[in-house]
């Protein structure tokens, strides 16, 4: 099976912490150069020294971009495919703030679609034009399990996710004749700091203490425990892979076994 991605320059969004971070830590090992994408340097400039470095010829480096500013997005972006051509691009933002749909405020759903199917958008569109000439291009969207099965008291994320999910697969047909894959990975509960908010949201709400919400999540999934980002970072790095060339338009989910759909 080809993994290698030696010679390839990978873009992950949201690489300071979690599922972001564990991506980009798995695609150099893969040998890729990787550019990490988030609000924090300095977060990012420490990161960049801790990725791995498979060969000689291997180089990391950062942007600092914030998601909610496409055109700043656009901008940083367009200047390093100017030097560097894009050719695996990780779509991953924090998710919204948990909440219901009902009673949700327009300017909620706004900044969601801002910050995930916009700037999304806009990376790609981006980064496109590198890809069609290297006849090599890999997307891949880090969405939810919300997109098969709706998570209860994740109203505007729920929306959100479902959007990004149909323009993924309306992308992936229009740029499949380039080589060009389109994915969305699915990640079920993982051990991050968005995680950690949902269960305070969730305490707070039923008076029960979020360690023994913890336990009621995890009984729900059949693996009885959350995912690591690791697990997540190591289905983004396959699509992102040669092996994967075939491969495009789908949603793969790592839930542990929690999402009841096919």
């Amino acid at each position: 099976m080809d993994l290698d991605l030696t010679g390839r320059h990978a873009l992950v969004c949201g690489a300071s912490q979690g599922i972001g971070r564990a991506c980009a830590v798995e695609l150099a090992q893969l040998g890729a150069d990787v550019t990490v994408l988030a609000r924090r340097a300095d977060v990012l400039t420490q990161l960049v020294g801790e990725l791995p470095r498979t060969h000689a010829s291997q180089t990391h480096d950062f942007v600092a971009a914030d998601s909610g500013d496409t055109d700043g997005l656009r901008a940083v972006v367009a200047k390093l495919v100017a030097a560097q051509p894009v050719h695996i691009l990780v779509n991953n933002s924090g998710g919204p703030p948990p909440g219901p749909a009902h009673g949700a405020k327009v300017e909620a759903f706004l900044d969601a679609y801002r910050k995930h199917l916009l700037a999304n958008h806009v990376l790609a569109e981006t980064v496109i034009p590198g890809m069609q000439a290297a006849k090599y291009g890999r997307i891949v969207n880090i969405i939810s399990t919300s997109v098969k099965e709706p998570i209860r008291g994740l109203g505007v994320s729920n929306t959100t996710r479902w959007a990004v999910a149909s323009w993924s697969k309306t992308l992936a047909t229009e740029l499949a004749p380039f080589g060009i894959t389109v994915n969305n990975v699915l990640p079920g509960s993982t051990k991050t700091p968005r995680i950690e908010q949902i269960l305070q949201t969730r305490a707070q709400k039923t008076g029960v203490d979020a360690e023994a919400m913890q336990r009621e999540m995890e009984s729900e999934i059949p693996m009885q425990r959350f995912a690591d980002p690791s697990e997540i970072a190591a289905a983004v790095a396959f699509l992102a892979s040669p092996a994967a060339g075939y491969i495009t338009g789908i949603n793969v989910p790592v839930d542990g076994g929690r999402t009841r759909s096919l």
